[in-house]
């Protein structure tokens, strides 16, 4: 069985086969300064796990690599 290329566990998750490198769309538009740019592949990743799950992150990807995992009591 192979790990999970990612944590499944944060707020926000960032498909990295669908995030393009380089783009910084996603980290600009969050108010919290949550995401951040590996230096390593120059891809989006959640580097805190403090969301206010207000989604322009995952709206302004134009990939969809962003995905806000809601808790089920905010939906």
């Amino acid at each position: 069985m192979s790990l999970a290329p990612q944590r499944a566990d944060v707020p926000v998750t960032i498909d990295e086969s669908k995030c393009i490198e380089g783009c910084t769309l996603c980290v600009d538009m969050c108010p919290l300064d949550s995401l951040a740019i590996d230096e390593r592949n120059g891809k989006a990743y959640m580097h805190v796990d403090e969301c206010w799950y207000c989604g322009p992150c995952a709206a302004r990807c134009p990939t969809g690599a962003v995905t806000v995992n809601m808790p089920y009591l905010l939906r």
